[in-house]
């Protein structure tokens, strides 16, 4: 079974949803893709059991109302649907994330590679980017020192 994850990228103001498979190489596993966005992205992990899990399509909802919002703290979203997990993902999942296999889960993981934030309901955006927002890292980058 192939590993799917799907980006939601922001670009323009407009959600752009790009499913990350590649058909001449396998895709990239969970814990490749986080390490290849370490330092560059904050990523958000929406775990769900399936695709149509309907407390998922809520956060992709809240998220995509504001995509400056995301834009700005370097966010990248990635959906982790559990029924879609190889094996070696579903692994990772539960042993380094923690994540429950039957139930939804937002995971919040900072440019450093570290568990910021993690919530069982759907975040809303301003609540996320407070926490983002107080992150020492953060505060550099919005005084311009990147």
């Amino acid at each position: 079974m192939h590993t799917t994850f799907r980006c939601l990228g922001m670009l323009g103001g407009i959600g752009l949803l790009l499913t990350v498979l590649l058909s001449a190489a396998p895709p990239a596993s969970l814990s490749a893709t986080l390490k290849a966005n370490r330092w560059k992205k904050r990523v958000l992990l929406l775990h769900a059991p399936t695709a149509d899990d309907a407390t998922l399509k809520r956060q992709r909802a809240l998220l995509a109302a504001q995509p400056e919002g995301m834009r700005a703290r370097d966010m990248l979203v990635l959906d982790v649907i559990e029924s879609q997990l190889s094996t070696a993902d579903r692994q990772y999942a539960r042993q380094e994330l923690k994540l429950p296999a039957a139930s939804f889960t937002v995971l919040l993981i900072g440019k450093d590679g570290g568990v910021k934030q993690r919530s069982a309901t759907p975040l809303p955006p301003d609540e996320l980017f407070g926490t983002i927002d107080k992150m020492p890292m953060r505060r550099r980058e919005m005084r311009g020192d990147k």
